[in-house]
Formats: structure tokens, sequence, C-alpha cells
């Protein structure tokens, strides 16, 4: 009796997996023409990362290392500077002079992203990393900032004042 019911529950699983795929095979082919048109993304998608800059252009990271501290396979290298009357870069005390990732390492895990306080730096929609050449992978801040917004003034760097005698 059991081998009747064993018989009977395998034909339904093939039956049912057989049906998955006739549904499959009668739906329509979506086509993407990836190289002649722009790929489409989830919202959620992770590319290469971005760093953001506030509404007046100054760089919003201030070189507060946790990104680097959250990071699982260490792949995010920074050197903080202070930041001047005379020359502001970002918002804070300190800005990063360097911001630099290594791509060969990166997981694109997210972690970086939720550990930094003012959202300095985001996941781009960039997915074309690819290289053969393994340092082209390492990316530095230059290459990650994002433009400067349109309108935005930028800080007013004022001219040297000579010494009073």
């Amino acid at each position: 009796m059991s081998t009747k019911i064993d018989v009977f529950g395998a034909a339904a699983a093939i039956a049912k997996g057989m049906s998955v795929t006739l549904k499959e095979m009668l739906s329509p082919t979506v086509t993407e023409y990836y190289p002649d048109e722009p790929a489409k993304f989830e919202e959620r998608f992770r590319g290469v990362h971005v760093l953001q800059r506030d509404v007046n252009g100054m760089e919003k990271c201030v070189a507060c290392f946790l990104c680097a501290a959250a990071c699982p396979s260490n792949c995010i290298y920074i050197e903080a500077a202070e930041n001047t009357e005379r020359e502001r870069i970002s918002g804070g005390e300190r800005y990063a002079k360097v911001y630099n990732i290594d791509y060969n390492r990166c997981i694109f895990c997210g972690y970086c992203v939720e550990a930094c306080p003012t959202d300095a730096i985001t996941h781009g929609h960039g997915f074309e990393a690819a290289s053969y050449n393994t340092s082209t992978l390492i990316k530095r801040k230059e290459d990650m900032l994002a433009p400067v917004p349109a309108g935005a003034t930028p800080p007013v760097v004022e001219p040297e004042r000579p010494a009073a005698h």
C-alpha cells in the first residue's frame, strides 16, 4: 500500500514541476539590450560606492573611520586631515584627505553605508567595475566623489592678511 502512495506522490511532484516549466515556457521573453540601452536595476541594487556632497557642494565625509571599522573585509583606507578657516572641505572639523576602497576585497555588504553617521558613503548603481588589471580596482576619493550639485555655493576662502607690526 505504501508503494502506491509513493508512486502517486512522485507523479504529483513531477506534474507540479512540469506545470511550472510549462508556465515559464509560455510567458513572454524579456530581453535587455544592455550596450545599446541603459541597464535597469532594482532600487536596492548595491553598485560601486559614491561619496556624497551636501547642498553647498562640500563633502559629507568627516573622517570618523566608522565605515572602515564596520567593513568585514578591511577594504577601506582613510587618512584624515583638519579643516581650516581658509580651506573647508567638509562641514565637520576633519575631512578625508585620502579615501580608498579596494574592490579586489570589497564584498558589497553595505555595512559601511549603514555605519556612516553623515550618509557620506552610499552604494550607487554603477556596475561596470570589472578589470583584468587588479591595480585599477583600487578606487580613490576622486573616483568616487559625487559631482557638485547645480546651484551650490562653494565656501568662501578669505585671502591671507599680512601680519600687523
